[in-house]
């Protein structure tokens, strides 16, 4: 066998190398070549297709034999590197990703090195993710008694605050029964714009995504108070048992915010959870001129949200913060001997991040965040929150600008949807819009996506990435303008006219 001298076999046995030195050498090499991919990200494309041959390379055999670790780096320089889809890059704007930095990528170093398990134990590490609740706690205006989570993402968040609200409106007791045990169907109500991942939710929790109603919006595609009084009262009427609200801040397709402060008064009005879907816009909190548009959001009973969205820390940090941390501990603790507590010792240090959610084997996800935090600062992270506002409020002013553009719907924070229209089309144009998005992204311009907004497909152009700028999105301002022109010609001269 051939091994390289950066990573040759531990004589005990081990997988650690005999040679540090020639380790720690091949380890600043793959470090330098991350920094100058961050430094040197304006000259690459946003996104490129990766060629057949790179895929086939990846449909190998399992390996038996051992190879060399620079061998290992060198492929990944070649051959995933340059075919990633590109979030890190100031001309992505295609869905709501955030750009990462150099800090996040460090602390997650060293998260790595220190391999840490924070599902429990007496252990530093676990009070730093206490740390984090305590910070969120601050920013949202919650009490000392609410509790925090990290998990993967906001899918995830959504889905333990929904287990969390059914716990409090059936006991403990729903956990050993099961839903199907209760005489009263429970139902929840949230936006018709809310994601996916809360009627996913209900349907994991066993609730059903039936249960779920979905509330219409008013013309700034926020869930419409009124309506959904007359779906509550509807329900009880009809023998239901309503139990929760999820409100959302930045829906999915146009980044609007609920009524927040209406949505509590209804909660509390019905004696409801109201759970908030905060994914990216929640952390609009740590801007002064931002926080004022999710007034109510203090009063919700959980909120979930993503630090790796707005808050530019590495994949994945997501995030569940609840009011109540009793309630949110009897919807997961459990009595098993494996996990029993003592007052002192590793075992020491209760209640554990496991009492909290379903994973017992849990990484350090709050490291990075605490560097993240605390390195740039709450207040320098909600100036770069503010900023991709002021960027996507260029984008629409340019958009209004352009005779041959239109904005499909107000840009309450940092996503814009247009669309091309060419003079004198006559068809739908939706698509010609289609592919003026896939020859943007193939162009490796920029990587805008596609939604839906009144019927109509948009371009979406979500500004998340700390990095992105009013030149990245005139370019792709003009990317589109330019691609579009030539494609409605072009369609102009066929036979059958693009529908």
């Amino acid at each position: 066998m051939t091994y390289s001298s950066a990573a040759p076999p531990s004589p005990d046995g081990s997988l650690d190398p005999d040679d540090w030195t020639a380790l720690r050498a091949q380890g600043h090499r793959m470090l330098d070549d991350m920094f100058d991919y961050l430094g040197t990200l304006r000259e690459r494309p946003v996104w490129q297709a990766a060629p057949a041959e790179v895929r086939a390379g990846f449909h190998a055999p399992l390996p038996r034999a051992p190879s060399s670790l620079e061998a290992a780096h060198d492929r990944f320089m070649r051959d995933i590197l340059p075919y990633a889809v590109g979030n890190a890059h100031p001309g992505f704007m295609g869905w709501v990703h955030g750009g990462g930095t150099a800090i996040g990528m460090l602390a997650e170093t060293l998260a790595a090195g220190l391999n840490a398990n924070l599902g429990g134990r007496n252990q530093v590490p676990v009070e730093v993710e206490r740390q984090i609740t305590r910070w969120m706690r601050e920013l949202f205006g919650f009490p000392e008694t609410a509790s925090g989570l990290f998990v993967t993402g906001t899918s995830m968040a959504n889905l333990v605050g929904v287990l969390v609200a059914r716990a409090a409106a059936m006991g403990r007791a729903v956990r050993r029964a099961g839903v199907a045990a209760q005489e009263t169907r429970l139902v929840a109500y949230t936006s018709a714009c809310a994601h996916n991942c809360i009627a996913q939710a209900m349907d994991i929790t066993g609730l059903g995504s039936d249960a779920l109603r979905l509330i219409p919006v008013d013309d700034e595609f926020r869930m419409d108070v009124s309506a959904l009084r007359a779906a509550i009262a509807a329900d009880r009427r009809a023998g239901l048992r309503p139990f929760l609200i999820a409100g959302t801040a930045g829906t999915v397709d146009v980044g609007a915010v609920d009524p927040l402060d209406a949505l509590a008064e209804v909660a509390a009005d019905e004696g409801l959870w109201f759970h908030v879907d905060g994914a990216f816009g929640a952390l609009a909190m740590l801007s002064p001129a931002l926080a004022p548009l999710l007034a109510g959001i203090e009063r919700a009973d959980s909120i979930a949200f993503d630090f790796h969205k707005w808050g530019q820390v590495p994949y994945d940090a997501g995030f569940i913060l609840v009011r109540d941390a009793e309630t949110h501990r009897a919807a997961f603790d459990a009595s098993v001997a494996y996990l029993s507590r003592e007052t002192r010792g590793m075992a020491a240090d209760s209640p554990w991040p496991c009492d909290y959610g379903p994973d017992l084997s849990r990484g350090f996800r709050a490291l990075k965040t605490w560097f993240t935090l605390t390195v740039y600062g709450a207040d320098r992270l909600g100036a770069a929150i503010a900023r991709t506002c002021e960027v996507a409020r260029h984008l629409a002013r340019r958009v209004r600008a352009e005779p041959e553009l239109e904005l499909l719907a107000p840009v309450a924070l940092n996503i814009v949807c247009f669309r091309y229209r060419p003079a004198g089309n006559a068809g739908d144009g939706d698509r010609l819009n289609a592919d003026i998005v896939l020859a943007v992204q193939e162009s490796g311009i920029a990587a805008p996506s596609t939604t839906r907004v009144h019927g109509k497909l948009a371009i979406r152009a979500a500004i998340v990435n700390h990095r992105t700028s009013a030149a990245d999105v005139d370019r792709l301002c003009d990317a589109v303008l330019r691609i579009g022109a030539g494609l409605a010609t072009v369609s102009e001269r066929e036979p059958h006219p693009i529908p």
